[in-house]
């Protein structure tokens, strides 16, 4: 049974900077990309920033050079740095795989980023 479980999230104060992990457990099938999402209170979860099997990168314009995605494909982590954070940033924070035909979620982080 695959499995993501993130950790690092927290209270921040605005300007500050955190950085979540998500480690995947089990076995995994072929992964396409590897992402965070956020969803805010009353608000559509939203992407964050995605990485490709080939290590290409894209993101929010919200979050362009702020955040940073990357991975440990020996720990089976993948990471995202946030730096320079603001209070809009507060939100639950998830990793997903998506391979060819599934995706699994991990079951959020909770970042509250205060002003």
């Amino acid at each position: 049974q695959e499995q993501l479980v993130e950790s690092g999230g927290g209270l921040a104060q605005a300007g500050g900077s955190l950085r979540l992990s998500c480690a995947a457990s089990g076995s995994m099938f072929r992964i396409n990309f590897m992402a965070w999402y956020r969803q805010a209170p009353g608000k559509q979860r939203e992407l964050v920033a995605r990485m490709s099997s080939g290590g290409r990168t894209t993101y929010a314009d919200s979050v362009k050079g702020r955040f940073t995605i990357s991975r440990d494909n020996a720990k089976n982590t993948v990471y995202l740095q946030m730096d320079s954070l603001k209070p809009e940033d507060t939100a639950v924070y998830y990793c997903a795989v998506f391979g060819d035909l599934r995706s699994v979620w991990g079951q959020g982080t909770q970042v509250t980023v205060s002003s």
